[in-house]
């Protein structure tokens, strides 16, 4: 009745479970009380899900009866995009702004840089989004408060959903920079009459990073749940708004199995990748 509506009526209900193959058990055995425990073989939904799966093949949506993996395809690139510029909005502050905390330890950088990223990590994305649509929309309105349609119109979803990743690297890479300038090769490097300036960004950075590429593949994961919520606010046609105005709020389960599907191993092949990072920043560690 949730997607036929409460008026359907019993034939309506019967082909259309029929049609989707909701008629057949879902697993290798089902249970009722009067038979108890019966086994299916492979005549189930579970077989059928893994043979479609190994095929390209995720179904049909149930409300709309288009292809979910065509549905997905449509939105997917536009999450993508989000995610990578949100990506660039949290490694353009973090890394300046993790660099002079960490070659000013204690002074005045270092505390107006640790009030940010403390700032950033507190603040959510349905506050941060609200705020920048206010300011930046509806007041000075230099941006659109919501849609797609513009290259420009990318800035405020992008800002909002990297704010809290760049809090994180910006206390990492200060970490990391810290942790770096106290090594015997900075030592050796001022000793050589290298600069400052050429110290810190030729070696004690390239060193630093590596811990940085951790967190920005595990964070993955992060920005693509916070996606949903900074999709929904700013109106933006990915993934994320897909799941959740066609997938949950339609109770279309196999468009929520789907995008769960592809979320997932995105998050998956990221992690792979950075791996493979890992020895492009130092070759002394070795892939196994």
């Amino acid at each position: 009745t949730t997607i036929l509506g409460e008026t359907a009526t019993p034939e309506q209900i019967g082909n259309f479970n029929r049609k989707h193959g909701l008629d057949r058990p879902a697993f290798f055995f089902s249970y009722s009380g009067d038979d108890g425990f019966k086994w299916n073989g492979s005549n189930n939904r579970y077989i059928d899900y893994w043979t479609g799966l190994l095929q390209g093949d995720l179904g049909k949506s149930f409300r709309t009866d288009r292809p979910v993996l065509d549905m997905i395809l449509e939105r997917y690139p536009s999450t993508i995009q989000l995610a990578l510029a949100s990506m660039l909005v949290a490694i353009g502050i973090a890394i300046p702004l993790g660099v002079l905390a960490g070659t000013n330890k204690n002074g005045l950088i270092d505390n107006f840089a640790s009030f940010i990223a403390l700032l950033g990590i507190s603040l959510p994305t349905f506050v941060i989004g609200p705020f920048l649509v206010y300011i930046f929309a509806v007041n000075l309105r230099w941006f659109s408060p919501t849609g797609s349609a513009n290259p420009e119109d990318i800035i405020l979803p992008a800002v909002t959903l990297g704010a809290a990743l760049s809090a994180i690297l910006t206390r990492m890479v200060r970490s990391s920079v810290i942790e770096e300038l106290g090594e015997d090769y900075v030592r050796t490097a001022r000793a050589k009459g290298l600069s400052e300036r050429k110290v810190v960004y030729k070696h004690v950075l390239k060193n630093g990073l590596i811990p940085v590429v951790t967190i920005l593949g595990l964070q993955l994961g992060v920005l693509l749940a916070g996606a949903i919520i900074t999709e929904k606010i700013f109106s933006w046609q990915g993934l994320g708004l897909l799941l959740l105005e066609d997938g949950i709020g339609k109770r279309d389960y196999r468009l929520v199995q789907g995008c769960v599907l592809v979320i997932s191993v995105t998050y998956i092949l990221a992690n792979s990748l950075t791996d493979f990072v890992y020895r492009r920043l130092d070759p002394r560690i070795r892939l196994s």
